[in-house]
């Protein structure tokens, strides 16, 4: 691939590597909304909500529309949500392997374990 255009993928892969922009996106999923009611449903600063939507808007992943003195924004590209879910469902399938995993190396942990020729030898020297 020609680096521009890996440039641009990465670009656009950043845009989608911080948790309040895909919390975000997730908000814009259902309607468009302004900064104020993303800022309430999200619990977080004007300024990190509008910080955040710049860099989703400079990869083209939402669009601002101005109605009177109010800017709304929504999703520019539902293809987006198809790439969203796949990643959700491939993260969700790994996390439920390595919960699967976890619980049989705790189950390993918490058993009796044989003496050992060390413990044995210290417990025969006391």
């Amino acid at each position: 691939m020609d680096d521009q255009v890996l440039e641009a993928l990465a670009r656009y892969f950043r845009a989608l590597s911080e948790p309040l922009r895909l919390k975000i996106l997730d908000s814009l999923r259902e309607e468009p909304m302004n900064v104020g009611q993303i800022t309430q449903r999200l619990g977080c600063s004007q300024a990190n909500v509008s910080k955040h939507l710049s860099v989703l808007m400079e990869a083209g992943l939402v669009e601002r529309e101005a109605q009177g003195t109010t800017a709304w924004y929504r999703f520019a590209d539902p293809e987006v949500y198809e790439l969203c879910d796949l990643v959700c469902g491939q993260v969700g399938r790994r996390l439920a392997s390595g919960a699967q995993l976890r619980g049989l190396l705790t189950a390993m942990a918490v058993r009796p374990r044989p003496a050992t020729r060390l413990r044995r030898r210290a417990a025969d020297s006391r």
